[in-house]
């Protein structure tokens, strides 16, 4: 999967803001991607006519806000999310590496499966809500905001519903983890030289990629796993689901049966489009933020380039560059550039 690279120059915290901000900027701005993608997994009327027709048929019965809808709860989710996925992550690296401190590549995709699914569960019930508030008309709304969703939720339907469909998070970690381990293994091969020498549009590239195949191959878990979030007996329509089901494998059942194996992947071409502008902007925002905290932490020259600042070790962390330059201002060296 594609991922911003770790830079020694930033603070924990800094670096948390920075991967925050950049997923919160990404996932608005391609949110209409996103409730189009859902609404054809449910199966909603908005979906029945294609992708183009979606998006007319949401404007004409929900305006522009209905291309929103839900945005907020995918956006909250997104902190705990990361600080519960890389905390796991590294943890799992850790107690797999050998003494050389080397880790093989199929662990590694392994040790990024189990923290997915480890920071899944910690955030799912915002996940069920982001469905419920994406499949209900906003014109007629059932449920007003993410607090009332959750609260309303777990007072009609119990602390259960909040973790429907969850195990699909589980199964769909199998095949994603195959297509991402697929693609990483072949790279050299498509590229005709060793990922060492992979330029950062490259690096990009191979992440789109190897999230374009995962998701394809993983795409028949998540779309059950929607059509099980948002069914519930007390909403209208049974909340817009397509087919009635009673479980997770009736599921599977009733959409080959009634809808065909192929419905299973509805929405794959709003998710795919969705790949490329949404790491784009993903990497675009994190580049930006980290400029402005390398500009303040001293290591460049200014926000808006990276000229290295002169005289300063870019080798040494924020707070080893924020004591060399307490030591050397305590010591009065002068007026001269002093080097760090």
């Amino acid at each position: 999967m594609a991922s911003v690279k770790k830079d020694d120059r930033l603070t924990r915290s800094q670096s948390f803001m920075c991967v925050g901000f950049a997923g919160i900027f990404s996932k608005t701005v391609t949110s209409p991607l996103e409730v189009v993608k859902i609404k054809s997994q449910v199966g909603t009327f908005h979906s029945k006519r294609g992708l183009w027709q979606s998006f007319v048929l949401i404007y004409q019965h929900e305006g522009l806000r209905g291309f929103w809808k839900g945005n907020l709860a995918s956006c909250l989710r997104l902190f705990p999310y990361t600080a519960v996925h890389l905390t796991t992550y590294k943890k799992i690296v850790h107690l797999h590496m050998d003494e050389v401190g080397f880790i093989s590549q199929w662990r590694a995709i392994l040790a990024g499966g189990l923290a997915g699914a480890a920071a899944a569960l910690a955030t799912y019930p915002l996940e069920v809500a982001e469905t419920r508030l994406i499949v209900q008309n906003c014109r007629q709304p059932t449920y007003i905001g993410v607090v009332h969703t959750l609260s309303k939720i777990y007072r009609n339907e119990g602390l259960l519903a909040l973790y429907r469909g969850f195990s699909l998070t589980l199964l769909g970690a199998f095949p994603f983890s195959v297509g991402c381990y697929a693609v990483y293994m072949n790279l050299d091969k498509l590229w005709q030289e060793p990922p060492f020498r992979f330029t950062p549009l490259q690096n990009f590239i191979n992440g789109c990629l190897a999230a374009g195949v995962a998701q394809t191959l993983s795409y028949p878990f998540e779309t059950v796993k929607r059509k099980m979030q948002a069914q519930s007996a007390r909403l209208p329509h049974y909340g817009g689901v397509d087919v009635h089901f009673t479980g997770m494998i009736d599921c599977f059942i009733q959409v080959i049966k009634n809808k065909g194996v192929l419905s299973l992947w509805n929405g794959l071409t709003a998710n795919t489009i969705k790949i490329i502008p949404y790491f784009g902007l993903l990497f675009t925002c994190f580049e930006m933020c980290k400029q402005v905290c390398l500009y303040r932490n001293g290591y460049i020259v200014s926000p808006l380039s990276y000229k290295l600042a002169p005289g300063v070790d870019q080798s040494l962390g924020p707070y080893e560059l924020e004591e060399a330059k307490r030591y050397l201002k305590n010591r009065n060296f002068g007026s001269g550039e002093s080097s760090f």
